[in-house]
């Protein structure tokens, strides 16, 4: 199925319904939930996803699982996505919170295959059992780390989703603790025991995610400016650590056939 709105189909007796679905450049998807657990991969573009528990940059040839009954939001920028509506109980080990995984070839395949499944596809032959292969490809992907988490308190919360909006290496925690008339250690401690960072930590982590969809219309050299990095090397080697891959992989020049 594609372009079709989920809660036209959500009825149908599937445990498995496969949706993909084209967005216009820029487009939001605003605070919502879904009944049903949803694997979300985006064909082309990056993908951010809120939660009120923290932020995931999804790049490209990665996915998003999110929980059934979990409120969200994305941002999709330039994407092209193919989603998995799940039953929870077809999934008990579907992960409780967010999590961004690599889509290998094989599973890519399988996505694409199924988008062309009219609703009620067959169970039986290669329409069923490619539903039932992609559930076990889902479940043997390991996490990826592109993700920080939101603290609970909303004047934490706020200052956290400002800087992700518009990351400045120039602040400081003198600066974050004025803003919640608090002194910069009582704001320090309240910050780590929310976050499990410290807000230089976590602002270093929140600049590198916030990279990953510059790097779609912006070089290396460009994109380590603007975050303030010292060099392009200084900056390569912190997205490297990070997430495990250089941000070259995330450009338009890098990216290409897998």
């Amino acid at each position: 199925m594609k372009n079709v709105p989920l809660a036209s189909v959500d009825h149908v007796d599937r445990a498995v319904l496969p949706i993909g679905t084209d967005y216009p450049p820029g487009h939001l998807l605003d605070w919502h939930e879904h009944r049903r657990a949803q694997f979300l991969y985006g064909a082309t573009g990056v993908m951010v996803v809120d939660t009120a528990d923290g932020t995931w940059t999804v790049p490209p040839e990665r996915a998003v699982l999110i929980p059934a009954a979990t409120r969200h939001r994305v941002r999709m920028l330039g994407v092209s996505t193919r989603s998995l509506y799940v039953e929870p109980a077809a999934v008990p080990w579907w992960p409780g919170t967010c999590v961004v995984v690599d889509v290998p070839p094989l599973l890519r395949e399988l996505l694409l295959a199924a988008v062309d499944f009219e609703a009620e596809y067959s169970l039986s032959g290669r329409e069923g059992s490619i539903a039932d292969l992609l559930l076990h490809e889902i479940a043997a992907r390991a996490p990826l780390p592109f993700h920080v988490g939101i603290p609970a308190s909303a004047d934490l919360a706020a200052l956290c989703r400002a800087y992700l909006a518009d990351p400045d290496a120039g602040v400081t925690n003198a600066e974050w603790a004025a803003r919640t008339a608090s002194s910069e250690r009582a704001f320090t401690r309240r910050f780590r025991a929310e976050t499990g960072d410290s807000p230089a930590v976590w602002r270093a982590r929140a600049r590198l995610l916030a990279a990953v969809p510059m790097l779609r219309t912006a070089s290396v050299t460009a994109v380590s400016g603007r975050l303030g990095y010292a060099s392009p090397a200084a900056f390569t080697a912190a997205f490297t650590r990070a997430f495990g891959t250089p941000p070259s992989r995330f450009t338009a020049s890098g990216r290409g056939p897998r």
